[in-house]
């Protein structure tokens, strides 16, 4: 399976750690969502918005690697599955089911978050932005 990480499962040491079969594919564009952070968490989520990107990390998972993200994710309370298709592929994601307000993510979270942008060679610019008040 297809799986598209956004925040801290972009930090390829902590997302091979969490799931064992997982192999990074490449960089991608999620198209009309953008980057947010919320709920008690101050997690990442993703929220559509027209002509805007997120960018993020596209994996390969096994069933046993998404049987454990969805515990971490605490599906189907904090996050939903979310799916879309990649050049006719489908792939899974999540995306919050609250949508709360902005919070400013921990710095610990945004260390990792920080990490994974660096691991997957992302924009940093996207993550800067989605910082913004």
């Amino acid at each position: 399976m297809l799986y598209f990480a956004y925040g801290s499962n972009l930090h390829h040491f902590q997302m091979k750690r969490r799931c064992k079969d997982s192999i990074f594919l490449k960089k991608i564009n999620l198209k009309d969502f953008k980057l947010s952070f919320r709920s008690k968490y101050r997690a990442a989520d993703v929220e559509p918005k027209k002509n805007s990107i997120v960018p993020g990390g596209l994996y390969k998972i096994s069933k046993s690697d998404e049987k454990k993200l969805d515990v971490y994710e605490d599906f189907p309370n904090l996050y939903k599955k979310y799916f879309f298709y990649y050049y006719g592929k489908k792939v899974m994601t999540y995306t919050m089911v609250k949508k709360s307000i902005f919070k400013y993510p921990t710095e610990r979270y945004l260390n990792i978050v920080k990490r994974g942008y660096k691991d997957c060679n992302l924009d940093y610019s996207y993550l800067k932005k989605a910082l913004r008040l």
